[in-house]
């Protein structure tokens, strides 16, 4: 029994060790969590966040309308030429030129089928008033056979019977032939204007795919839409992120550079659902990058999501998107750089910072 006691004591002591480490360990992850007092000046809040351009301008391959291929197929197209990264650009100058061959083509293609319409166009309606005219010459001749008819008719009472009847069977034969020649030709008039319609709606069809060749000849030369500076994107290819390059293919609606504005740089981070209380907009921050932490820039909270989001890690736990503004500008200021915001406090080398999870 003795060595049982013992051997339970041990067991019951390092239970309680470990009971205690543990409660030590909360109690020290509590009070870190906690706001830290400054100077009486209020809490002190650190969050990391990226810097972005206020004012950007994103580039996508151009998407082709009407149904005209584009090289290496349908939905893509080559780099001929593409701008560098970091080049200073104004509005309207070139920034990625596509391989415009296949368009080129197919509106050269697109016009010689529009032309080769508009005269199967001409011709046919020619071939129709020569047959208009040869039917109405041979309408006014059943007319004029049934009018002839009707004069020999009135001879009824100084010709024999015989030759009497025989002038009616004439006019009834001439007018059912007149009555047969109109119906045709207004049929014909009709199948006329068919043929003639197919043929419209075909060269419209051609004409609009020679212009829907031509836009897409024109979509194939980028330009800058305001003043700026360019940023390609990385994108997936080949199973790796990376930028893409002359010479490549891209297909449509891939974005591939950003046109933005380095004069207005600002800050966006994302915000604890415990540190919410403590920001306000308008509240005054000091914003340091990460690459440059010799460098300082003041600025200010301008936006406060009312909504979270759904941590990733749990649940239970919300964030809040924060944008901060960066007061002047500086070369210095680039986009996706990490940074941190100092909020309250008086900021000084020994103030107690909290930062946020």
């Amino acid at each position: 029994m003795a060595i049982h006691f013992a051997v339970f004591g041990v067991y019951h002591s390092s239970m309680r060790s470990v009971r205690a480490a543990g409660a030590a360990l909360a109690l020290a992850a509590l009070v870190a969590t906690l706001p830290a007092r400054v100077s009486g000046n209020g809490v002190s809040l650190r969050l990391h966040g990226s810097v972005e351009p206020v004012r950007s301008q994103p580039i996508v391959v151009p998407r082709l309308s009407g149904s005209g291929p584009g090289t290496g197929g349908p939905n893509t197209l080559v780099i001929v030429r593409l701008a560098k990264p970091g080049t200073r650009v104004k509005r309207g100058d070139l920034l990625i030129e596509f391989d415009r061959q296949a368009q080129i083509k197919t509106a050269h293609d697109r016009q010689a089928e529009y032309r080769d319409f508009v005269e199967q166009i001409n011709k046919k309606r020619g071939e129709q008033l020569t047959a208009r005219a040869h039917g109405e010459a041979e309408l006014k001749t059943a007319e004029n056979a049934v009018k002839s008819a009707e004069l020999e008719i009135l001879k009824a009472e100084v010709v024999p019977p015989i030759t009497a009847e025989q002038n009616r069977l004439t006019l009834d034969e001439a007018r059912a032939k007149a009555t047969q020649l109109r119906r045709t030709f207004e049929l014909r008039r009709k199948a006329d204007a068919a043929d003639i319609r197919a043929l419209e709606i075909q060269r419209d069809r051609a004409m609009n795919a020679w212009k829907h060749a031509e836009t897409n000849a024109e979509k194939m030369r980028v330009v800058a839409p305001i003043d700026g500076m360019v940023v390609l994107k990385s994108t997936w290819k080949s199973g790796t992120m990376g930028e893409v390059q002359e010479g490549e293919e891209v297909r449509s609606g891939l974005g591939i550079l950003d046109v933005i504005d380095p004069s207005a740089m600002r800050v966006r981070a994302k915000v604890n659902q415990a540190d919410v209380s403590a920001l306000r907009v308008g509240a005054p921050a000091r914003i340091t990058l990460d690459s440059y932490p010799t460098r300082t820039f003041t600025g200010r909270l301008e936006q406060l999501s009312p909504i979270g989001a759904v941590s990733q890690m749990s649940n239970r736990v919300r964030s809040f998107l924060a944008v901060f503004s960066i007061d002047g500008s500086d070369p210095h200021l680039m986009p996706d750089l990490a940074a941190a915001i100092d909020i309250g406090g008086d900021h000084d080398e020994g103030a107690a910072v909290k930062a946020s999870r």
